[in-house]
This record gives structure tokens, C-alpha cells and sequence, in this order.
């Protein structure tokens, strides 16, 4: 373990912190960064004998902002170390994860970084829990990004300057991209690596999460133009498309419908609000050809559709905020009611 160092971060993460922290392997130098928790996590981890960093509150709270305050702060207690481990507070890591994925570096020096399965604790609490578990479940190999869980070599944080700490959402595929323009390459390994408790129970916080993910979406677009991630630039305009321009169409549509009347654009606007069902209708198919149970794949259909709603409102308060100069603050879908 003296080659590698441990970075968790937290915002009020109450028990599921608890397990974060106890599941550190013994040895491993920690440091734990808190972002204005009120629920006792500083003591906990300073219980533990943990290094603790807290997070000014001045700039507001990114995650980005923490992991940089962490692995700074870790490698500057311990300048041997080779390899910083970042895990969220409310995620535990597997047993013997450290050891496989601290082979996996050692056997490729142009990794920068290495991550392995995350799973959700609970995937059948919710629907919500079971669509992050389907998401967290990318492919095996070469891959462009990363997630909030990952083995980085120390080399490849300096070499990058770490995360950008302005990002509110969207933080991992920016440094990732940014190393790769450099000659990095990010790994996903065929191995366990942490369990992650969403704790999502209700429509009004996967929204909410939808429209992170949007304003995430849109402002790494801005940030990096023609050389933005390709996946993420397609993304943007699928929000545009399904979360902005047709409902647009189909309310305009309507109302010259209702007030002139027009039978034409009344009819114009069903067909067009016809194509959300369609929709729903082949991408439920298409995970169902995948192997997906069919009560999942409509769901996960449903949720993708109705989630191109609320992340056009993440991709619209981006740009507000943008054209006001005003920095954006974080959106919180964890207690949400």
C-alpha cells in the first residue's frame, strides 16, 4: 500500500460514508475532503485517524474542487506515492480492487488511469437504482472517460493539473479528454470495484440528476468545442432534438392549431408528439434484443425520453448562466422531496 494513496470525498453522506471509510484497506494513506457536511462526517473520519481537508466554502463546492484539495493535499504528506485512488463518499471499495487495478498500471505506463465495475447496493430499491446500475456497467477496454471512482497515476494528475475546478458536473470526462490530448489512454478493467448507493427513490430526484447531466452536457461542448468529447457532442444534440426542438414544434403547432384554426398544424402537432412513443417503442426493443427483462427495458426507455425534458433545462440554465457571467452552483438531487 506505500505506493498507493486514497482520496474520498463527501457532502452529508451519513452511514453510506461510514462504509466508505471503514472499507479503506489498512496502511493506505487517506485523505478525506468534506464539502460543508452537518451531519457529523468530519468527526467520523478524524475518528478513524483520517487526514481530513475541509473544503472552503468560497468558489462553492465541486467535486472537482475536492478530489484537486485531496490528491494535493495527499501527495504532498506523502511525495513517494505513485498512484492516488479516488472513491465518493458514498461508494465502498472492493476487496482487492487496489491490488488488480495497481497491476493494470504497472503492467501499462501509458494508462493515466484505471477503473473496474461500479454497482449499485441496492438495484432493486428503485428503478432509479437500477437504471444507474445499468449505467455504471460501460464497456471493458480502451475507453474515453472515466467515472467518479478511479485508480490515476500521480504523473498523469500533474501533467493535466488535475480536475477543473469550476465544473459543478461532467469533471471526469474533461481531465480525461485533456490527457488524452496529451497521449494518456483510460482503461476500464474486468473487475469489481465499488458498490455506490444512489439512494434514489423518487421521480422528482432522478430529474434533477437528468438536469446535471444536461448542464454537464452543454457546458463541455462550450468549454472545448470541435475537439469536445464525440459521444458527449452527440449527446448535446439529442438534447436539443428531443428535449427542446420537437416539444417546441408540437406546442407551436398546437397553438396555431387552437387559434386560427388549423386542422393541418393540429394534425402536425399529434404526429409529432407521436414520435416520443415510437421512440420509447425502439429503444425498449432494442435493450429487450440486448437481454434486458422487458418491464426494465421499457423503463429504462421511458427514462431516457422523459430525462431529454429536464436535461434541455440543465443545457438552457448553462447558457443563462453563461450570458449573465454568473458561476453556476450545484445541483443536489440527494433529499430531494
Amino acid at each position: 500500500m506505500s505506493r498507493i494513496g486514497l482520496v474520498a470525498i463527501g457532502r452529508n453522506e451519513g452511514e453510506r460514508l461510514k462504509r466508505c471509510l471503514r472499507a479503506v484497506p489498512a496502511g493506505c494513506p487517506v485523505v478525506y475532503v468534506d464539502s460543508g457536511s452537518t451531519d457529523g462526517s468530519v468527526d467520523f473520519a478524524r475518528g478513524l485517524g483520517m487526514a481530513v481537508e475541509l473544503l472552503p466554502t468560497e468558489g462553492g463546492f465541486t467535486a472537482a474542487r475536492a478530489r484537486n484539495a485531496g490528491w494535493r493535499r495527499l501527495v504532498e504528506t506523502h511525495p513517494a506515492l505513485d498512484y492516488v485512488q479516488f472513491v465518493d463518499g458514498d461508494c465502498e471499495l472492493a476487496p482487492g480492487w487496489l491490488a488488480r487495478a495497481e497491476s493494470t498500471l504497472d503492467a501499462e505506463p501509458g494508462l493515466c488511469a484505471v477503473f473496474g465495475r461500479r454497482r449499485e447496493r441496492f438495484p432493486g430499491a428503485s428503478i432509479y437504482n437500477a437504471l444507474c446500475d445499468d449505467e455504471w456497467n460501460v464497456p471493458i477496454g480502451l475507453v474515453n472517460a472515466c467515472g467518479g471512482d478511479v485508480l490515476f497515476r500521480v504523473t498523469a494528475l500533474r501533467d493535466a493539473n488535475g480536475y477543473s475546478d469550476d465544473l459543478i458536473a461532467g469533471e471526469e470526462p474533461d481531465l480525461c479528454l485533456r490527457l488524452r490530448q496529451k497521449g494518456w489512454t483510460i482503461r476500464r478493467i474486468d473487475a469489481e470495484m465499488t458498490l455506490h448507493d444512489a439512494d434514489i427513490h423518487k421521480a422528482r430526484q432522478w430529474w434533477l440528476r437528468a438536469r446535471r447531466s444536461g448542464h454537464a452536457f452543454a457546458e463541455h461542448v462550450a468549454r472545448h468545442g470541435d475537439k469536445a468529447d464525440p459521444l458527449w457532442s452527440r449527446q448535446r444534440e439529442s438534447i436539443v432534438i428531443w428535449g427542446g426542438t420537437v416539444p417546441a414544434l408540437v406546442i407551436l403547432l398546437a397553438l396555431v392549431g387552437l387559434l386560427f384554426p388549423s386542422r393541418a398544424a393540429g394534425l402536425g402537432a399529434i404526429l409529432l408528439a407521436l414520435l416520443y412513443p415510437l421512440q420509447v417503442a425502439r429503444i425498449a426493443f432494442a435493450r429487450w434484443r440486448g437481454g434486458a427483462s422487458p418491464r426494465f427495458a421499457l423503463a429504462y426507455a421511458f427514462w431516457i425520453m422523459a430525462g431529454k425534458m429536464a436535461q434541455f433545462g440543465g443545457l438552457v440554465r448553462f447558457h443563462r448562466k453563461r450570458r449573465s457571467g454568473r458561476a453556476s452552483s450545484l445541483i443536489e438531487y440527494k433529499g430531494a422531496s
